[in-house]
């Protein structure tokens, strides 16, 4: 695939819409993080969150292909809100969600979750430029931590700290930089 073949959105809709299968491997890839992270914080497992995607993703090519896609945001936005609702209605069936799913589709509207999902991107936005001003070994300290979930014992090992506290020391002033790096970024947004 040439590199930047599916950078936008319309280029993603037009190669599905075309049957370019390339796109469609592409926006599987895309956004699957993302709904994977949802469904595991939220009484899921991989495979669930596998499934749910798959699921979500053929929603929308076949209003992609039956020409009754109106996408009003970013496709990962359409994406999230699909697969919350696939999930939450997954959860109500196994009796792992508290209300009845006739409850909560009065107030799970997809044109509700939209403005939403939209506030969620601009703040992941901000984050992910914000990560990436923070320069190393700020940057993959707090990856490691949060997002790849590796204890402190770990990154002691791996960046030669002398023990975990000063570990947590140097992972406590990353993150104190990355905040003032966020909300001076976020404030200049808004």
């Amino acid at each position: 695939m040439k590199k930047g073949l599916y950078e936008t959105d319309e280029a993603i809709i037009e190669g599905i819409r075309f049957g370019d299968d390339r796109a469609l491997a592409h926006l599987y890839k895309l956004h699957f993080p993302m709904i994977s992270h949802f469904i595991l914080n939220n009484s899921g497992t991989d495979d669930e969150a596998k499934d749910v995607y798959q699921e979500g993703v053929i929603v929308f090519y076949e209003k992609i292909k039956s020409d009754s896609l109106e996408l009003t945001c970013q496709i990962k936005t359409y994406l999230y809100s699909v697969c919350r609702r696939l999930w939450l209605k997954k959860l109500a069936e196994k009796g792992r969600f508290a209300t009845k799913m006739d409850d909560a589709e009065n107030y799970l509207t997809l044109e509700d979750d939209v403005p939403q999902q939209e506030e969620n991107e601009r703040r992941f936005g901000v984050m992910e430029d914000a990560m990436n001003q923070l320069g190393e070994p700020c940057k993959t300290l707090l990856e490691d931590y949060y997002i790849r979930m590796q204890n402190m014992q770990d990154i002691t090992e791996r960046f030669g700290y002398t023990n975990t506290d000063t570990a947590k020391n140097q992972k406590y002033k990353c993150l104190q930089r990355l905040k003032k790096l966020f909300f001076t970024a976020y404030q200049a947004e808004v």
